[in-house]
């Protein structure tokens, strides 16, 4: 990344209340099944972001760039990000939408986890919300793309989404975008909007799959198993996962945007495509210690180490 006087990250998106609950096993049609715990967590990539990068120690300036209701979780999102020394000064509340939630239904013996979600404000994120003049961050995080419902609307042959992205590379702005694993009827066309725009993508197997129209194969790409990057200069590399003891996993929520901050830290700070793949993993890695998305997160040295205890596995 060449040098600029500009620091920091500035995430917008889905800010979302996580009501993480662990059950024992998940039910078919009618069936029921036991909660065996539950937490209340930050979710939504923004968020997990800047929450993962506050854990990380990080010393550059985080912000959160969003809207949420002007309600009990509105009001809890906003003091969590001011306890974790994030700039909220463009989290905007919303006296007529609730702040997004998700149920995140998590299986205790296979950290595999369902989603159940309510939309809330995040649907009415808009470019309004985001102005760039008053931020010195040196990257835009934006996410999800197909999980803002404003943002994935199209005006005049192209996604709001794609204009927020635009109106941050002219205020001098790095753009990077994350996207949610949903079924949509636009996705290929919400994800095309917006990639000419786009300087860094963190996606998975599934999104790169929606977004080329094709089906990929999960050794192919950023999965359980490892991360591939691509530059557009050709450079193509990969990362073999940790190799993670049985037992370990407490589930697998947040582990995706864990991944993201990752990279986000290796790119700020100039790290080489290689030391942003092993830091990422191992990011990843470390949240899944934990059931919460941010919560398994630790300084990045202390991250850094689990390759160390773990180390890879075959990729």
């Amino acid at each position: 990344m060449p040098k600029t006087p500009r620091q920091g990250i500035l995430a917008a998106g889905n800010f979302i209340v996580d009501y993480v609950k662990i059950i024992d096993g998940y039910p078919i049609q009618d069936m029921l099944a036991s909660i065996l715990s539950e937490s209340r967590s930050n979710g939504g990539g923004p968020y997990n972001v800047l929450k993962d990068l506050a854990a990380m120690k990080v010393e550059f300036p985080l912000a959160a760039c969003g809207l949420v209701g002007d309600d009990t979780n509105g009001q809890w999102i906003k003091r969590d990000c001011q306890n974790h020394r994030i700039d909220v000064s463009m989290l905007h509340l919303s006296k007529e939408h609730p702040t997004s939630y998700t149920d995140a239904m998590t299986v205790q013996s296979t950290g595999r986890r369902t989603f159940f979600h309510c939309r809330g404000a995040n649907a009415h994120f808009d470019l309004k919300h985001c102005g760039f003049s008053k931020t010195n961050a040196r990257i835009l995080h934006l996410g999800y793309l197909m999980l803002l419902d404003r943002m994935d609307t199209f005006e005049n042959g192209q996604t709001i989404a794609a204009k927020l992205l635009f109106n941050a590379r002219s205020a001098g702005l790095e753009t990077s975008v994350d996207m949610c694993s949903a079924s949509h009827p636009q996705f290929r066309e919400i994800a095309l909007s917006a990639l000419p725009l786009t300087d860094h993508l963190v996606i998975n197997e599934i999104e790169a799959g929606l977004t080329l129209g094709e089906i990929i194969d999960p050794k192919n790409i950023h999965t359980e198993h490892g991360a591939v990057c691509a530059t557009a200069e050709g450079l193509r590399l990969k990362q073999a996962s940790l190799k993670i003891p049985a037992g370990y996993s407490k589930g697998a929520t947040g582990a995706g945007d864990a991944f993201a901050a990752g990279m986000l830290y290796g790119l700020h700070e100039g790290l080489e495509i290689q030391e942003r793949l092993k830091l990422a993993v191992c990011c990843a890695a470390a949240c899944l210690a934990d059931p919460t998305p941010s919560k398994g997160l630790r300084p990045v040295k202390d991250c850094l180490g689990l390759a160390e205890q773990f180390g890879f596995g075959e990729f």
